[in-house]
C-alpha cells in the first residue's frame, strides 16, 4: 500500500508524462537521466501509504549541477535489483524495473 511522489520546489512532480525521470515505486528513488539547468531546485519525496490514509514528507534534497565536468560516485552502469527468483499467477501482470546510470 506505499506510494512515492515527489515535490519539487514546491510543486508535484509529474514524472509518468516526462521520459527524461523515473520514480521507482519499489524503492521510491527518483532518477533523472541527463540533467539539464531547468533540474535544479529542491527535491522531497513523499510517501503515502493509501490502507492507513496517512503520507509522510522526506527531508528537502537540493540538486545542484557541478561546473567542473566530474561524473561524481555513478560511473555508467546497468542497475538491476531483480529477486532471485519472481514468481507470478499465470495471467496476472508482473513490473520489473531496470534503467541505465551514468552519463
Amino acid at each position: 500500500g506505499l506510494s512515492y511522489t515527489w515535490i519539487f520546489n514546491n510543486n508535484t512532480l509529474y514524472v509518468q508524462e516526462d521520459s527524461r525521470r523515473f520514480v521507482s515505486q519499489e524503492t521510491g528513488n527518483l532518477y533523472i537521466a541527463k540533467v539539464e539547468p531547468s533540474d535544479v531546485g529542491s527535491y522531497t519525496c513523499v510517501v503515502t501509504n493509501s490502507k492507513a490514509e496517512q503520507s509522510a514528507r522526506g527531508p528537502p534534497t537540493p540538486l545542484t549541477l557541478r561546473s567542473d565536468g566530474v561524473m561524481g560516485e555513478y560511473e555508467p552502469k546497468i542497475e538491476v535489483r531483480f529477486p532471485e527468483t519472481t514468481y507470478a499467477a499465470k495471467g496476472s501482470s508482473v513490473k520489473l524495473e531496470c534503467f541505465a546510470l551514468g552519463k
